[in-house]
């Protein structure tokens, strides 16, 4: 199903479950866990394991509220930012009530979430799996995840999601609960930072290379990973023109 150019730096390989969960575990156990950099690693395996197009994942501030930290591409990352500013849609539901929430066809939704349906099936999402983020009653977030055909994954690749969302989850308190508040505040602040830098890179690459924000974000994630550098100072390095461009 997936066409995404995320998809294309993996070049169409199988992975197993046990890689998905191994470099995920290796991302939460960073003693400079990131958020923002686990959501993404969190929202890249299950693209590759749902086969489906795009992904977004919004995640507690320390105020109690949700807000959007990682999506594979723009069209995604609206979505997220619109489903909080209408507080509607599938991973709002998710993330609140703890339950999985899938749509095989959104243009039967409409009565559920009507604004949501009309937003994502305007930039041509059909379908969505949305996952809560939570450890046993306590929910963090959720993840979204969205197809450009109608249909849903088979029910192992959605419960392999869901171990995978539940292990993000499990990272992300435990390294709360091991840290002074105000150090935990410094932190998701700058996972919350970190996306202004990363959209202001976009925009570079973007206009440098004369390519959309989706296929800038491609580069430099794809830079990122190659060189074993965090997404956050890549993106940083770009603005101050400290990395060579041509070669992402």
């Amino acid at each position: 199903m997936s066409t995404n150019g995320n998809e294309q730096e993996l070049d169409g390989s199988e992975i197993s479950p046990a890689e998905l969960f191994g470099g995920l575990a290796e991302a939460l156990h960073r003693d400079d866990l990131d958020p923002g950099d686990v959501l993404d690693r969190l929202i890249s395996s299950c693209m590759r394991l749902f086969d489906m197009d795009a992904a977004g994942a919004v995640l507690e501030d320390p105020r109690g509220l949700l807000v959007p930290v990682a999506a594979s591409s723009e069209d995604a990352r609206q979505l997220e930012l619109f489903q909080l500013q209408i507080d509607q849609g599938p991973c709002l539901d998710a993330a609140r009530n703890g339950f999985v929430v899938t749509s095989p066809d959104l243009k039967a939704e409409r009565q559920r979430w009507p604004a949501f349906c009309d937003a994502a099936l305007t930039v041509g999402f059909r379908s969505v799996v949305a996952v809560p983020m939570r450890l046993r009653k306590r929910s963090i977030g959720g993840l979204n995840i969205f197809g450009h055909t109608e249909g849903l994954p088979p029910s192992e690749a959605m419960h392999l999601a869901q171990s995978l969302t539940h292990l993000t989850a499990l990272g992300i308190l435990f390294q709360q609960a091991a840290r002074k508040s105000a150090a935990l505040v410094e932190q998701l602040q700058h996972a919350l930072d970190s996306r202004v830098v990363i959209e202001q890179a976009k925009g570079v690459i973007a206009e440098r290379f004369r390519i959309g924000t989706d296929a800038a974000f491609d580069r430099i994630r794809r830079y990122a990973r190659n060189n074993n550098q965090k997404l956050g100072e890549v993106c940083a390095a770009i603005i101050r023109g400290e990395v060579d461009l041509p070669n992402i």
